[in-house]
């Protein structure tokens, strides 16, 4: 299994160009969140300590674990974004301007033309055509910049 280190440097090489990083700084954390908000309509049947069981919970709680298997720090910034997620699509839920599946899929398929076109200014294909892994090293890539400028290890 390769390390956080190795997933990060060799997901950091079709990252280099300024446009695309910036675009990946806006782009992959809405696509985590719209992932987040299309599952978390998937409401299960029962509830655990009164809280509504949807799938993204069951999916972040397995997401959490990849990301502790990676690192011993990295996850913890990686959770508090996933329960931001899910507070976020509580909140969006609960407002009824939009039905929550619509704006997720509004963001995803945004984003997703965002991540493209970064791709084609830095001229180099996104990673997860080589490893589909990569979907996930990419929020890590993001809160491990995140962590250098706190001064905290990953």
């Amino acid at each position: 299994m390769k390390t956080i280190q190795q997933w990060l440097s060799e997901y950091g090489e079709s990252h280099q160009n300024h446009t695309n990083k910036t675009i990946h700084w806006i782009c992959v954390p809405a696509i985590f969140f719209s992932i987040v908000g299309l599952l978390y309509g998937i409401k299960l049947p029962f509830a655990i300590a009164g809280i509504q069981l949807n799938v993204a919970i069951i999916i972040l709680f397995l997401v959490t674990i990849y990301y502790i298997s990676l690192s011993k720090t990295l996850w913890v910034g990686l959770l508090l974004f996933a329960l931001l997620c899910l507070w976020l699509c509580n909140m969006i839920e609960q407002a009824s301007f939009m039905p929550l599946w619509l704006f997720s899929l509004i963001i995803f398929a945004v984003a997703w033309v965002g991540q493209f076109y970064g791709h084609k200014v830095e001229g180099k294909k996104p990673s997860f055509f080589k490893d589909i892994q990569f979907l996930m090293i990419g929020p890590a890539w993001l809160m491990s910049f995140i962590y250098k400028k706190l001064g905290i290890g990953i």
